[in-house]
């Protein structure tokens, strides 16, 4: 038997789920059983909420799910994204009322592939503005990366205290490379 499921989500304590509950119910669906998570920032992956996650075990082939808003499922479009793969993956009908869509329909699936498509480019823009940050920061003299674990001057005080290569390696934790690459020039 196929069940209609309701998920609603607010990201504070002062929200209330009743008013999506309430749209969904004046909407004409009849909930058999539903899922929320409240105080639940947006910025929490769906498949990270108890909700969500409680949701993802239940739904089977042939359910519906109806949220008020496709932002429901996901803190942004790549999130959303998968969140609909996962359930469309599972057979689950996805109905969104705010955008007026079912990502069943032939418009429905045009809007996932725009969105897909929105998704691609967000992912290249966080790429590009993450190379663009770190080179900003390297200009700055900012060390980008893994921390160093030993510098050139760790290696000469303890050579001129008498250490032999391996202690040195062995007491700042380095690889004879690494030793090498930051061994002073005798």
């Amino acid at each position: 038997m196929t069940s209609i499921i309701g998920y609603v989500r607010v990201s504070t304590n002062e929200q209330t789920v009743e008013n999506q509950k309430q749209q969904i119910a004046d909407a004409g669906y009849q909930v058999s059983k539903w899922y929320c998570d409240e105080a639940t920032s947006g910025s929490v992956k769906a498949a990270e909420r108890k909700g969500f996650g409680d949701l993802l075990a239940y739904v089977r082939e042939g359910d519906t799910l109806i949220v008020v808003g496709i932002d429901r499922l996901g803190r942004n479009t790549i999130d959303v994204l998968s969140t609909v793969e996962a359930l469309q993956s599972k057979g689950v009908k996805i109905i969104s009322l705010r955008e007026g869509f079912d990502l069943s329909t032939p418009v429905g699936k045009a809007m996932l592939t725009m969105m897909a498509g929105l998704a691609a480019l967000e992912k290249d823009l966080i790429a590009e503005r993450r190379t663009a940050g770190i080179k900003r920061a390297q200009d700055d003299g900012i060390h980008c990366g893994r921390p160093n674990k030993a510098t050139v001057e760790d290696v000469q005080v303890l050579l001129e205290k008498g250490m032999t290569i391996k202690e040195v390696m062995a007491e700042l934790s380095i690889s004879r490379a690494t030793f090498y690459r930051l061994k002073p020039a005798a």
